[in-house]
């Protein structure tokens, strides 16, 4: 870990540059550099402490104290770099909240995408640093660490990339050809949620080709932008699972809606992102567990 100082230390100053650069111009183009500068140093943080080598902990209080441990160090980073970036910007401290947010601009940062992955040494976790500006996602940069991955997306740009690179939705036109994936929004969700949840699974089994179940779902949504599954969907309102994800596929060019079809907002109670050929499908089938 010591080794790695030096270009930590490095990363930070240009992190810090990137940022005040962002609170002097307040352009998009600025706000989402400094928003990618400061995923990134964060991520290379987490890395270093981050091995596909280690031992799980034994036992829910300590892999919750764990988890809380990555969330600390992330925040210790992030936070004061986003907040000099948009010093008129609120901040959501709570990562499983849901519903609308007030006008204005607010950062949706979450510490740790997959920090149970992290936890348990898988690689499918990552930083999100995603700006809302009167409700509704701005500007969202994810990065992946252990891929050295990253996504980013601004509204009505009509472009969302993976290190540089355009996204593209799957152009797949039947349900019965698609992967579609799903995942727990929260811990301890109610049972009325674990019912619909296992109900769209079973659905889905009937309907497409294959069904998965994971987390994160910002994982899932940037690999349904870039074309490699086809539907994604979820039973909750969790905005930091949804934030960055949905203007990924929006900005691609998918659809983004909730389960009735209806526009997705912040305020709906459920989601649905799909590739646009398999919409109708996809609604029919999840409506109804809806």
């Amino acid at each position: 870990m010591t080794s790695l100082q030096p270009g930590l230390d490095t990363g930070r100053q240009a992190a810090e540059r990137l940022a005040d650069i962002a609170a002097s111009s307040r352009t998009d183009g600025a706000v989402l550099a400094a928003a990618v500068a400061a995923v990134r140093l964060t991520g290379r943080h987490l890395l270093a402490t981050f091995s596909e080598h280690t031992r799980t902990p034994d036992d829910l209080d300590h892999l919750v104290r764990a988890i809380h441990a990555n969330d600390d160090a992330s925040l210790a980073v992030a936070r004061r770099l986003l907040e000099r970036a948009l010093p008129t910007a609120g901040w959501v401290d709570d990562e499983l909240e849901g519903g609308e947010l007030p006008t204005g601009d607010w950062w949706i940062f979450d510490a740790v995408e997959g920090n149970v992955n992290h936890v348990h040494g898988l690689p499918e976790w990552g930083i999100s640093a995603t700006l809302v500006r009167d409700g509704a996602p701005h500007l969202t940069a994810v990065y992946e660490p252990a891929a050295d991955r990253l996504y980013t997306a601004v509204r009505g740009s009509g472009f969302a990339a993976v290190d540089g690179r355009p996204l593209l939705p799957s152009t797949k036109t039947e349900l019965r050809a698609a992967i579609v994936t799903t995942g727990q929004a929260r811990p301890g969700e109610s049972a009325q949620t674990y019912r619909r949840i296992g109900e769209s699974v079973t659905a889905m089994l009937n309907a497409a080709l294959v069904v998965r179940m994971t987390v994160p779902g910002t994982f899932q949504l940037a690999l349904l932008a870039g074309g490699q599954i086809d539907a994604f969907w979820q039973h909750s309102d969790v905005r930091s699972g949804l934030a960055a994800g949905a203007l990924l596929v929006s900005e691609a060019g998918g659809s983004v809606t909730d389960l009735q079809g209806r526009p997705w907002t912040f305020a709906s109670e459920d989601f649905l992102a799909c590739a646009p050929g398999i919409r109708r499908e996809a609604l029919a089938v999840l409506g109804a567990t809806a």
